[in-house]
């Protein structure tokens, strides 16, 4: 048979086609082979024997990566839609972790009630508070001697500190209000214009310098330059979910973290070197109280522990209170009617006969009931971290008031897991809050309400000593916006004072009004606004 072209080669037909097949084939496994993986997983978790007393697993399609996307980007929708669906405890994937969530007053009281020798606080967030705060300081050390300094930092926490610190605060605000460019329209004294501004942008940088002016020092308020605020930024590029998650990746913001963190401790250490050489004048701030103490055993605290604390303080305490500081005007904005009881609030207590408003003392800040309301309620809506993490190092058995008992009895979280509470899942709870969903300060002003009665109980007035001394326990309480335990935050006290003073003295100047609260940003670690969150403003007749 004769074929066109010459004759028919089948050697040399094969020859041309198994590289195309081989090409067919590597392109098929490339394409399919995720989508086998994917669906075996699917059936795995279908038809895998499920371990006794294990709590219920998530259903998660991609392996290792697990329930992240939907855990990342909306925590709240999560939490309640698996506990609709799970219980109070369950368990989901999480980049290769296995995260048991207690939910409701309950889970709270489980894993943050719990020895911290099982469910233990070290573990679950060395990794990633270490590279930015420092070594030797917080989650980097034994428990025993985090609270050994937890006490000492409380020294610098004392009353006679906060009265100081009140004038300090309105002086650095109206300081902001007047030289900084997103306040131009109030500069130009115009009580007709609006002017604008973005509240998390302004509230950080008012969080920074009163928080500097005042717990860290002369020093460190002069300090905040252009070179500083560099540094700070470099080192809160490291304070991120993705730090947390991995902590040691090879990108160009973890080197910047670890530059940043070196040459802030030097600068700390600078300051400390110079107050013991005696050639520093500071007034008796948190490094002055930090100085004098001593562990246990008698020795002090080394310059690089006062500096990593320092650190420490820095951060932790500038986005919790910036992040609750901006909620709060976004809230007083959308609600003219509280903003001007707000402001009402001020003139009945501070009104003076020439008409005009004089500063506050500490214990009249303490006792504004709206103010004290307006920042409870924003706390308890937007609590700036929506989940606590701990980890497991034994096998550790829930009990039976959490969740029920399952077929194979009693539900345990497994060695190496980690356990996770919700604050803001109590504080949402519509079994707990009448409408929860809206923000009403009323609430803590209202005798009859569950608010009043959740401060009135919290936790049944027991109290407890960890080490830095008696503070409410706290971890049966609905509202937990500062943890509870021996890790609640011992900067409470300092934050509502911080924030009182800065809202308050915004609220004198400055009438707001905004068109929409924005939604949550999941992807930072404190839960800050979505943008965009422009808050307009302008100046009261009174100045």
């Amino acid at each position: 048979m004769s074929v066109p072209g010459g004759a028919f080669n089948a050697s040399d037909s094969w020859a041309s086609y198994l590289p195309q097949s081989k090409g067919r084939l590597a392109l098929l496994l490339f394409l399919y082979t995720p989508v086998a993986v994917i669906i075996c997983n699917a059936i795995w978790q279908w038809v895998r024997p499920r371990r006794v007393n294990e709590p219920p697993l998530v259903f998660h399609w991609l392996p290792f990566i697990g329930s992240a996307a939907w855990y990342g980007n909306d925590p709240l929708d999560f939490f309640f839609k698996c506990r609709e669906k799970y219980g109070d405890v369950f368990t989901f994937v999480l980049f290769g972790r296995r995260v048991t969530v207690a939910l409701g007053a309950k889970g709270n009281n489980f894993v943050l009630g719990g020895k911290s020798t099982v469910l233990n606080a070290e573990d679950a967030y060395k990794h990633f508070t270490t590279p930015v705060f420092g070594t030797d300081v917080v989650y980097d050390i034994p428990n025993e001697k985090f609270m050994e300094q937890k006490k000492f930092v409380k020294v610098g926490l004392s009353t006679d500190n906060f009265r100081r610190y009140v004038g300090m605060f309105e002086e650095e605000v109206e300081h902001f209000m007047n030289h900084d460019v997103a306040f131009d329209i109030f500069q130009h004294n115009d009580i007709n214009e609006w002017g604008s501004f973005d509240v998390v942008k302004v509230l950080s940088e008012i969080t920074i310098l009163t928080a500097s002016r005042t717990l860290q020092g002369k020093e460190v308020r002069s300090g905040l330059d252009k070179t500083f605020a560099q540094l700070y930024n470099d080192l809160d590029g490291g304070f991120t979910p993705l730090n947390f998650m991995f902590p040691n990746l090879p990108l160009e913001s973890y080197r910047k973290r670890d530059r940043a963190q070196k040459q802030m401790s030097e600068f700390y250490i600078d300051i400390i070197k110079k107050r013991r050489a005696g050639g520093s004048d500071h007034d008796h701030d948190m490094i002055a109280a930090l100085m004098q103490q001593r562990y246990r055993d008698g020795t002090t605290l080394k310059d690089h522990e006062i500096a990593h604390i320092m650190i420490a303080l820095l951060m932790a305490g500038q986005h919790t209170s910036s992040a609750t500081g901006s909620w709060t005007l976004l809230h007083v904005a959308h609600d003219p009617k509280v903003a001007e009881a707000l402001y009402e609030e001020q003139v009945k207590f501070f009104s003076t006969p020439d008409g005009k408003l004089r500063s506050p003392t500490y214990e009249e800040l303490k006792s504004l009931p709206l103010l004290d309301a307006v920042i409870r309620e924003t706390l308890r809506m937007h609590p700036p971290i929506h989940s606590v993490f701990r980890k497991a190092r034994d096998d550790v058995i829930v009990p039976p008031t959490l969740a029920a008992p399952s077929k194979d009895g009693t539900y345990v979280v497994p060695k190496g897991y980690y356990t996770l509470s919700s604050p803001v899942v109590s504080q949402m709870d519509p079994n707990i809050w009448k409408d929860p969903k809206t923000w009403d300060p009323s609430r803590w002003t209202d005798p009859t309400s569950n608010a009043v009665n959740t401060l009135e109980r919290d936790d049944d007035g027991e109290k407890i000593d960890y080490g830095y001394g008696a503070v409410s326990k706290g971890t049966e309480s609905p509202y937990q916006p500062f943890g509870a335990g021996k890790h609640r935050c011992i900067g409470e006290q300092f934050a509502y004072l911080q924030l009182g003073a800065i809202i308050s003295t915004m609220v004198r100047h400055l009438e707001f009004k905004i068109d929409k609260i924005p939604d949550h940003n999941y992807h930072t670690m404190i839960t800050m606004p979505k943008e965009p969150r422009t808050i307009l403003y302008r100046r009261r007749n009174f100045d």
